[in-house]
């Protein structure tokens, strides 16, 4: 693949600087950009290293640390490898952090990295597209919402709370997508148990959104992710294979 060079950036929102890492091939020359949601655990080598694969296919990346407010990443000490018995102990301390980031947030957020990536003497005029994972995964969708004019395509990976019985339920902002979108689901996710996956795909039909949403067998929450015990070689390949197919469609790869 081509190689690429990665850095590490500070972007200036309405509520202060949130640090990121931005990687894009290393030929001088722009390439659609891409912003990159991160999963709970936050902006770490595994999500860099995530972002400069993408950027050798030929995109410039934004990967931001949107818990921003918090501190600079990572927001909380993270072992080397996350394993189970260390999973409760950080959401204790996450959680709180991830329920601040309300939709208005979210917006206000995707508007400065957006704006930022727009004018990065790296990224080329025209759409751009956008991923998440875990709690990344609804980042990504209502970036797509918000921003339909400039998202081009959208995905999300082993997404949780898709669907809930609040009034700022992330499905009810599929009308507003003018984008492709894709999301490939863990197996047996009690984030996203059958039931809501129903349901969201049912909202994506309703709107008439080009879409397609796959439950990926045997593949644990989180499965994206290689310092995780629920990584999953094969469904992250698949994963990549489908995200690196969905951006080629609605964007113009130069790599």
């Amino acid at each position: 693949m081509t190689a690429v060079q990665g850095l590490s950036v500070d972007i200036t929102t309405p509520d202060g600087i949130a640090d990121a890492y931005v990687s894009s091939p290393d030929d001088g020359a722009p390439h659609p950009g891409v912003l990159l949601y991160m999963d709970a655990f936050g902006l770490r080598p595994s999500l860099r290293a995530m972002a400069d694969r993408l950027a050798a296919r030929g995109y410039t990346v934004l990967a931001p640390n949107v818990l921003y407010r918090h501190g600079r990443a990572p927001v909380v000490e993270l072992p080397d490898f996350i394993d189970p018995a260390q999973r409760p102990e950080l959401f204790q301390q996450l959680l709180p952090m991830i329920h601040e980031l309300t939709p208005d947030l979210v917006l206000r957020d995707a508007d400065a990295y957006l704006a930022w990536l727009t004018a990065h003497e790296r990224t080329a005029d025209g759409p751009m597209g956008t991923t998440g994972y875990c709690m990344g995964a609804r980042l990504a969708l209502r970036t797509a919402a918000g921003f339909p004019e400039l998202i081009a395509a959208a995905a999300g990976f082993h997404a949780g709370g898709l669907v809930t019985d609040g009034p700022d339920s992330p499905h009810l902002v599929v009308g507003n997508v003018t984008g492709e979108l894709y999301f490939g689901h863990a197996d047996a996710d009690p984030s996203l148990p059958p039931e809501q996956i129903e349901r969201f795909e049912q909202a994506l039909s309703d709107a008439g959104i080009r879409h397609r949403c796959e439950v990926y067998p045997g593949a644990h929450h989180g499965f994206t992710q290689v310092d995780t015990a629920a990584y999953n070689e094969e469904a992250s390949e698949r994963h990549w294979r489908e995200l690196e197919s969905l951006l080629a469609r609605n964007l113009t790869p130069t790599g």
